[in-house]
């Protein structure tokens, strides 16, 4: 079933759009070609908590200003119970210092999701720009994408200028009480490292991040800080968990439309990464490495932040198909070039001479 879209277009920047009793839907600019994304504002009693950031523009900033007036106009600024953040990407987590500076309200975040803000911020263990290079030019990627990647050092910094320094831990299975509904934190992996989804029974709603977006899929990645996670099969066993819930409940994404059936978008989802994992393997009859691969999954030009993506994605369907026992991965012990072949192919034995 494909999914049922209950509201035809967004709120245009700087106004909301009433999707749920006590739900307010936001819209953002973000300086990229998936150039959106949406964050949510959930009624707290006299208060509101804050569901999501936003990327720190100028032009965001500007949004939150004109909306936060609106929400109180007889005072200064409107009081704010909390900002969850699903997690520690630049367009979740941008501002929330910014308006944990003007409203004084906690930050809520996995510790997951919070300490690998800290770590990419300040590109400790294993995190930043460089070990991400040294990956991408172990599984193949050309210097002059890779010198592309390094003039974007700091582009975490500029999307997340400063990260609170300290927060309310969510725990998996926790409930929240928002407004008189419960709230449940589902989390979720593959995406990041301890996504927070946030779930009312009451409402029949789900706030799903970046884990279940209507149109697009999510992009998985793998990091170099872990080398060889199976990240796809942790984000797939993550969404068929949605599968428990409702028929009927409203999916509140980052990215696209508000929209109904669960069911059908996780089938449509493991059918597109099934699709995926098996046109590379369909390239891997000799040894592939994933930089070979990036046009077998993405026909098309890519800019430098698109391929930070791809690699990413390639990488985490690579070692997929590793682990599931369909490719082997090859490395060159004098180069440390990774490269993927094919079970079967590398276990066929060498044709010498003519074979007519």
């Amino acid at each position: 079933m494909l999914p049922a879209y209950p509201f035809a277009a967004p709120p245009a920047a700087g106004e909301t759009l009433a999707v749920s009793p006590g739900i307010l839907w936001l819209r953002m600019p973000l300086p990229f070609a998936l150039n959106h994304i949406n964050l949510w504002l959930l009624a707290d009693g006299d208060a509101w908590v804050i569901v999501d950031a936003g990327f720190a523009l100028d032009a965001v900033k500007e949004c939150w200003q004109q909306i936060l007036a609106r929400l109180a106009p007889e005072l200064p600024s409107p009081r704010i119970s909390r900002i969850i953040v699903t997690h520690f990407h630049p367009d979740h987590l941008g501002l929330a210092a910014w308006l944990q500076s003007m409203t004084g309200a906690p930050l809520c975040m996995t510790a997951g999701e919070y300490l690998t803000a800290h770590a990419v911020w300040h590109e400790v263990a294993g995190h930043g720009n460089q070990p991400m290079l040294r990956q991408f030019r172990a599984h193949g990627l050309d210097e002059e994408r890779c010198a592309a990647l390094a003039r974007r050092s700091g582009a975490y910094n500029r999307g997340v200028p400063a990260i609170p320094t300290d927060y309310q831990r969510l725990f998996a299975g926790d409930e929240l009480r928002i407004g008189g509904a419960r709230w449940q934190v589902r989390v979720g992996y593959g995406h990041s490292p301890e996504h927070a989804a946030l779930y009312s029974p009451d409402l029949g709603v789900l706030i799903s991040g970046d884990m279940l977006l209507p149109k697009i899929s999510t992009n998985i990645s793998v990091f170099a800080v872990t080398p060889k996670a199976d990240s796809l099969a942790d984000y797939l066993a993550s969404i068929d968990r949605y599968r428990e819930l409702p028929s009927d409940t409203l999916v509140l994404p980052s990215h696209g439309l508000p929209f109904h059936g669960i069911e059908g978008r996780v089938r449509a989802l493991h059918a597109h990464h099934e699709e995926r994992l098996a046109l590379l393997a369909a390239n891997c009859s000799t040894p592939r490495s994933a930089a070979e691969l990036l046009m077998t999954l993405f026909p098309r030009d890519l800019d430098t932040h698109q391929t930070m993506f791809a690699m990413g994605e390639a990488i985490a369907h690579l070692n997929r198909l590793e682990r599931s026992g369909r490719l082997l991965r090859v490395e060159d012990k004098t180069s440390g070039l990774i490269r993927f072949v094919r079970a079967d192919a590398a276990q066929a034995p060498p044709i010498v001479g003519d074979a007519r």
